[in-house]
């Protein structure tokens, strides 16, 4: 099978990025969030008294996987100035995940469990704020990687079909929950 042949900056759209990474956010988004539910025991810290988290009975928590492919967009539009830098070169996957942690995990103004201004603002404990990188860093990583190989490998149909049915499934997934819990 011959190679893809390389990718350069001209040849990227906007619009192409933007679905690839709405695709790619949520199902990184769905997988990462159903395994630290189950393995850090989401439902549990939910429960107590003093979580400021809606039930996953909620529907907006519901709905949640099928409003990421508006976070997807949003990361696209960051993306997109960047892709020289990103996408054709053979570290660019690490190079947006250490973006994504920085910018949007570590470093972002507000003062969120597991940022910096989180650890100096909150009572939250320290343990429990860095818990959640189990969760957000792996993520992180994982839609880089994902994005970067997809938009490297145009030429892959098998991987675009892949995607494509598990961003479908996943939504789909979600409506039938939602539609089941308001019967």
């Amino acid at each position: 099978m011959p190679a893809d042949p390389p990718m350069n900056e001209t040849q990227l759209r906007f619009l192409p990025l933007a679905v690839k990474t709405a695709v790619c956010h949520t199902i990184t988004y769905f997988c990462m969030g159903a395994l630290a539910y189950h393995f850090l025991h989401y439902a549990e810290l939910i429960a107590q008294p003093c979580s400021n988290m809606r039930p996953m009975s909620d529907p907006l928590v519901m709905a949640g996987p099928l409003l990421q492919p508006l976070r997807g967009l949003l990361f696209a539009s960051v993306f997109y100035p960047l892709r020289g830098q990103l996408f054709g070169r053979r570290h660019g996957w690490l190079l947006m995940g250490w973006i994504l942690i920085a910018v949007g995990i570590l470093g972002t103004f507000a003062a969120s469990p597991g940022s910096m201004e989180g650890m100096i603002y909150t009572t939250i404990p320290l343990w429990m704020q860095l818990r959640g990188y189990l969760e957000i860093v792996p993520q992180a990583l994982l839609l880089s990687a994902l994005l970067c190989y997809w938009v490297n490998h145009p030429g892959k149909k098998w991987f675009t079909w892949l995607l494509s049915i598990l961003f479908f499934l996943i939504a789909a997934l979600m409506v039938m929950g939602m539609v089941m819990r308001g019967r």
